[in-house]
């Protein structure tokens, strides 16, 4: 099961307790994944469609708890992705009941025109807010392997439902990013922070606990890579200065002018002949007047100056 499944799953089995949060929480799954007729004769048809058993039955959940209604189920077989397409209908007065108990009609039985995601009295209230969002996920989100990356969305329809996501997002403390893909507009989150947050927020404590174990293992291997990629670099560097140390050296020995060298200079040449692998902290403390790092680099500078002189 992928990750994504997982957080579904774990949210399908939680039911908020108070009936203003599972209307919010009924709200975002039918505006986001579900689809109004009004027959010729004035009657409601309320459906809602998916392809995620966790979003359907989290969807019949709630239906029944909110509202006392059990809508009509079917399954049917998608040929082309060979996948099954989860349907629930309620008709009728049923259906009017729960479309003016979301803000989705008015009292005259119409459809609201203002074209938001949801009215602003079903998510007054933080617990709703985070009810709403939760949602929101179910019916058209998903989220990555963090294993992998660090990565989740929530497609809607039209650029202002996602920009009214965000804001709701926003009020939660959790900051996301819309952007435009085909016909659709995924409102997403890339840091691992706030995805971190959403699953707290949503009520997804098991898959927090999940994804946090997986994101410290990660960061502890990111920390050790870092250290071992610095390392090597650092005995790369090591050894490339080494090996230009020794060339010079050989090249004023060649030239029979090591030995003209000022005392200070030819012994610690001397040293790096001998000790070919030796960092310059240790060359300095086999001088016999020992000297630090800076004192060794300066002496060795002054040998491969000499040596590119002579080279001239």
């Amino acid at each position: 099961m992928s990750f994504s499944s997982e957080v579904k799953e774990e949210l399908t089995e939680y039911v908020p307790g108070g009936r203003h949060c599972l209307i919010a929480e009924l709200a975002a799954m039918i505006v986001i994944c579900g689809r109004v007729r009004i027959t010729e004769t004035g009657k409601y048809r309320l459906f809602i469609h998916t392809e995620n058993i966790y979003t359907i039955k989290k969807y019949y959940i709630l239906l029944k708890k909110a509202f006392g209604i059990t809508g009509e189920v079917s399954i049917r077989k998608n040929i082309t992705k060979n996948t099954r397409i989860y349907t629930i209908l309620v008709k009728n007065d049923l259906a009017k009941e729960v479309l003016s108990g979301i803000k989705l009609i008015n009292k005259e039985g119409e459809i609201r025109d203002d074209y938001s995601l949801v009215s602003n009295l079903i998510v007054q209230n933080n617990c709703c807010k985070k009810a709403f969002i939760r949602g929101a996920f179910l019916a058209a989100g998903s989220i990555g392997d963090p294993e992998k990356s660090y990565h989740l969305e929530i497609v809607v329809g039209n650029s202002p439902a996602g920009e009214e996501l965000i804001a709701i997002l926003s009020k939660l403390g959790l900051k996301a990013k819309l952007v435009k893909r085909k016909n659709h507009y995924p409102v997403y989150i890339k840091e691992s922070d706030t995805l971190s947050e959403f699953l707290g927020v949503t009520e997804a404590h098991k898959s927090l606990m999940k994804f946090e174990n997986i994101r410290i293992v990660k960061d502890v291997k990111n920390k050790v890579n870092r250290k071992v990629n610095c390392e090597t670099a650092n005995i790369k560097k090591t050894a490339s200065a080494a090996a230009k140390q020794l060339d010079d050296i050989y090249y004023l020995q060649k030239i029979n002018k090591l030995e003209k060298l000022p005392d200070g200079l030819r012994e610690l040449a001397k040293l790096r002949i001998e000790y070919p692998d030796a960092t310059l902290k240790e060359l300095g403390g086999l001088l016999e007047e020992p000297l630090g790092k800076s004192g060794v680099n300066h002496r060795l500078n002054k040998i491969s100056q000499i040596a590119q002189n002579n080279r001239l």
